[in-house]
């Protein structure tokens, strides 16, 4: 060998370690979506809430991010299967939305980071030690619905003045008995306030609504608070459509229910909340530690009415409700 060919040896073998360090540099991000049911009843727009958020920080799906998605489908049950099958793919990040989403994927892993959107007490679930400082391998923002019902009886109280008995349609299974515990004893608290009789219906699988719809009909309640999980999400239609045809005017944990033909909804605006979790992603891809980033809590509220459901069930809302609106369905 010359002393060219050694001097072109040498720089390309200096070279080696350079190109190595840029293919690493170019290394695209992967995180998995674990989704419920994307093609069927599941809300979309919470989807695209996410990307835009993901957007909004300059990730671009395709293009310097890969979003790797598994979908149980509506079949809820396979939630844990779909993300073991995310961790063996080794995303980077797991995006695991709901409660159910959560549990599984914190089951599947205890080391690839976990980010949650929509969940009522990630405390009273066991996912987060604090909300101030998680502790473990997940965090992301908590929803407050567990707070809310003293807000949802005050808004049917003043939409019907003769309001005296209330049913709560409820999921005891999506929380845990402790967190059911505390959720009775806040309803009871705030109708006991607001000077109304509280009827607990529980719904434990979807055959379960015609009868809970059939009870408060034999107990002659006047209106329905809908409090449940993703069974009820998928169910809304059926929900609201089995309140109008018992002429009961409905309070709701989401807006979705009121698109879907429900009467009313006060609740944080959950979009916001998917959008807000791409800022956990792009903390977590750039080093953050899931252990050190605080469950943050809702920052929008919305009040939605439904006037054609209000014209349905022969209710005149008052002006002093419907000025506090955020939108109205006409």
């Amino acid at each position: 060998m010359n002393r060219r060919e050694a001097t072109l040896l040498l720089v390309a073998l200096a070279a080696v370690p350079c190109a190595a360090r840029a293919q690493q540099a170019a290394k695209i991000p992967r995180v998995g979506y674990l989704a419920s049911n994307l093609a069927g009843s599941g809300p979309t727009h919470l989807q695209e809430a996410f990307l835009q958020g993901l957007r909004d920080l300059d990730y671009i799906d395709g293009r310097n991010i890969v979003i790797e998605y598994r979908d149980a489908q509506g079949k809820l049950e396979t939630l844990p299967t779909r993300a073991a099958e995310l961790v063996a793919l080794k995303v980077d990040v797991i995006f695991a939305p709901g409660t159910q989403h959560a549990l599984a994927a914190q089951q599947a892993t205890k080391t690839i980071p976990i980010v949650f959107a929509d969940i009522a007490d990630p405390m009273a679930r066991g996912l987060v030690t604090s909300l101030a400082r998680p502790g473990g391998n997940i965090t992301g923002l908590a929803n407050l619905q567990t707070e809310l019902v003293g807000k949802w009886l005050e808004l049917l109280k003043q939409a019907l003045p003769r309001l005296n008995h209330v049913a709560f349609l409820w999921e005891p299974t999506y929380l845990p008995e402790r967190a059911q515990r505390d959720l009775k004893e806040r309803a009871e608290a705030a109708a006991k306030a607001t000077g109304v009789r509280l009827e607990f219906v529980a719904v434990r699988t979807p055959d379960d609504f015609d009868r809970a719809f059939s009870d408060m009909m034999r107990t002659r309640a006047d209106a329905v608070i809908v409090w449940g999980g993703v069974m009820f999400i998928y169910e809304r239609r059926r929900i609201a459509e089995l309140a109008a045809k018992n002429q009961l005017p409905g309070a709701y944990t989401m807006s979705e229910f009121v698109d879907a033909g429900g009467l009313m909804s006060y609740s944080p605006n959950i979009a916001d909340n998917f959008r807000r979790a791409a800022g956990y992603v792009d903390k977590i891809l750039k080093g953050a530690k899931p252990a050190d980033l605080p469950v943050e809590q809702p920052t929008k509220f919305e009040l939605v009415i439904n006037l054609r459901t209000a014209k349905t069930l022969g209710l005149t809302i008052p002006p002093s409700v419907l000025h506090r609106a955020d939108r109205l369905i006409e």
